[in-house]
């Protein structure tokens, strides 16, 4: 009989006895996957994607790519990559763990070069293991792609997501039975061979071999070992939260205490941080080596009847070398400490871009929510162009008027003169009925000296050209009307109401397309242009013929920041309209935000230039915690 709590015990009883040993392994195994391992599958993977030789900006273009026999292989490739790695490092901890020596670090270099030796056979199992769950998911995603089909096929991506209509729900429920059933079947193949790496690597079989021994040694235990595996993914996934939101609401309270001096502040966040770091290091070694030692006890007792791994013999001493490794991981927490703390600066400089206008006041895209925004202290306003049927640009999202008008007919199908007709406030509410679709002239008039416009492209298929000339020859003509604005003012207050007529300079041009934006520098080279993407594959975008990236914010880290210092080019981050994210972004360093909620946003900036340089210090370590 297979009891949880015996199981647990000798885990525990495991990771205590040999627990420095265990360390030695992993900072070895860390620094080899670190400076080799992870860099070779890295380059591998990005070198690949480069062969396909187009930029993967959205998730559109991620799954065409996927989907396509060179991407499937990538694919492939990067999941048999990065398991391969997971299986190294356990397959050396299993070993770690069953031979006891009185030489801890000799036993960590012996575990490591066991465990490369054993590389054809580790690869081999990832093929089987790894391949045999992805083939799994293969009838899944098929079902998955024709329920979509079935349901959502007809609609408005951007119209499923703002709205959620009745077919949205009968795709969920549809696809709810095809996930359990693959959930049930994926769970147990996994709980049947989840002793195939300690037996690969601790009896010397062959891959096909140990998957058999495995299903062997699990049979009729499959309930007890899932209960187990899913206790443990339990304890891995909610330690770290655990003890962030330990540190965020017990221990980062009382640096506010602290006197607002830097002599005392930054030496006070060292060591809040060098502890933090260490305690999220112990809590990552933690879940990979009791994953390690669970699947070791596991087959011990199932395989031999033994209860755990034999311990080291009485009297064992760590021994210099080992001292060494954990004096390394401190020293190696506190220079992280200190990294970070150096990259908290005191620069709040970000600017303000209201996603088609403040659209949570007002209609998007309309005259009044670019007023709204101005008025919100926007910086500048985000709106959506498309081309009429007689080659007028007007602003509106969709390629249809039903989301916001109940209306099935398309903009690139009606004239300027019935779109004034159609009114897309009255879904807002009562105050905006009668508000119609505006002109890009329009709009530029009503911004003059007030505001900069970021005019996101919307083109149909067919007409991308027609549209980019459509918006540089508004742009032109509003430029026209500047500069004779500015000719005929009589003082300096009327100069300013009539606007920059630099207005290529102020302006910029936005779409999910850089052979779009390519095209418009080509025909308006002063023009400013920005690049939107939701994601940026590796290796796939040239980083250069744009001015600003407007990137998904979730997809913005340090290495993003980094890059775009280096290239030379803006980053702003979309869309956001929670105050925490907002405030992480403009410590990571964007150049500007887009957001539903200017006001809060300029709200959150002008509460932030109000602090001393040690309270905003403070802010931005707690920022740092939660992010």
């Amino acid at each position: 009989m297979l009891h949880l709590s015996r199981l647990s015990g000798d885990v525990l009883r495991t990771l205590r006895e040999h627990l420095r040993p265990l360390i030695a392994y992993h900072l070895f195994f860390t620094l080899l996957a670190s400076s080799l391992l992870l860099p070779a599958v890295g380059w591998t993977l990005t070198g690949l994607l480069a062969q396909f030789g187009r930029p993967v900006i959205t998730n559109h273009e991620l799954i065409t790519l996927l989907m396509s026999p060179g991407g499937l292989l990538w694919l492939l490739a990067a999941v048999g990559l990065t398991f391969l790695v997971l299986y190294l490092q356990q397959a050396g901890m299993i070993l770690v763990a069953v031979r006891p020596r009185d030489h801890h670090v000799r036993l960590a270099f012996e575990a490591l070069w066991a465990t490369l030796r054993r590389l054809p056979s580790i690869t081999g199992l990832v093929v089987l293991q790894v391949g045999a769950q992805l083939l799994l998911l293969v009838p899944l995603a098929l079902c998955l792609a024709w329920l979509h089909g079935f349901f959502l096929g007809g609609l408005d991506p951007y119209f499923v997501q703002s709205t959620r209509p009745p077919a949205l729900w009968a795709f969920l429920a549809s696809a709810l039975v095809p996930v359990l059933a693959w959930s049930l079947l994926a769970g147990s193949l996994y709980v049947r061979w989840h002793l195939a790496l300690p037996v690969l690597t601790l009896e010397g079989l062959s891959p096909p071999a140990a998957l058999a021994r495995s299903t062997q040694l699990t049979r009729g235990r499959g309930r007890h070992i899932a209960a187990a595996v899913v206790l443990l993914l339990l304890g891995i996934v909610m330690l770290p939260l655990l003890a962030t939101a330990l540190f965020d609401r017990v221990v980062t309270p009382l640096l506010w205490w602290l006197p607002e001096r830097n002599a005392v502040l930054v030496p006070a966040m060292l060591a809040y941080l060098s502890a933090y770091l260490l305690v999220a290091l112990a809590i990552t070694f933690g879940g990979i080596a009791a994953n390690a030692l669970q699947a070791t006890c596991l087959y011990l007792r199932l395989a031999h009847r033994e209860p755990k791994p034999k311990p080291p013999p009485p009297g064992t001493h760590p021994g210099r070398l080992a001292w060494i490794v954990e004096l390394a991981v401190v020293l190696f927490a506190i220079g992280q400490a200190w990294l970070i703390v150096n990259r908290f600066e005191i620069r709040d400089e970000v600017a303000i871009i209201a996603h088609r206008g403040s659209s949570l006041k007002a209609p998007e895209n309309t005259l009044a929510a670019v007023e709204q925004a101005i008025r919100d202290r926007a910086d500048g306003v985000e709106i959506d162009v498309r081309l009429t049927a007689d080659g007028e640009v007007v602003l509106y999202h969709d390629e249809s008027l039903r989301r916001l008008a109940g209306d099935n007919r398309r903009i690139g199908e009606l004239p300027r003169s019935e779109l004034d007709e159609v009114d897309v406030g009255s879904w807002f509410g009562d105050p905006f009925i009668g508000e119609r679709i505006p002109g890009l002239d329009e709009v530029l008039a009503a911004v003059r000296g007030r505001a900069t416009l970021m005019i996101e492209l919307k083109p149909d298929p067919g007409r991308e050209l027609e549209l980019v000339e459509a918006v540089i020859d508004t742009l032109a003509r509003e430029r026209e009307l500047r500069r004779a604005c500015r000719h005929r003012a009589e003082d300096r207050i009327t100069v300013l109401a009539c606007g920059d007529p630099d207005i290529m300079g102020e302006m910029h041009v936005a779409a999910m397309s850089p052979w779009l934006l390519r095209e418009v520098g080509l025909r308006a080279p002063h023009l400013r242009t920005t690049l939107l993407a939701q994601l940026v594959m590796s290796g796939t975008l040239e980083r250069r013929g744009f001015d600003a990236l407007a990137l998904r914010h979730n997809r913005i880290d340090e290495e993003e920041v980094r890059l775009a210092g280096y290239y030379g080019y803006e980053l702003h981050a979309w869309t956001i309209n929670d105050r925490t994210r907002m405030s992480q972004l403009i410590d990571l360093g964007v150049d500007a935000i887009i957001t539903d909620r200017p006001e809060v946003l300029a709200e959150l900036i002008g509460e932030r230039r109000r602090l001393g340089d040690g309270a905003l210090l403070l802010v931005k370590l707690r920022n740092w915690l939660r992010g």
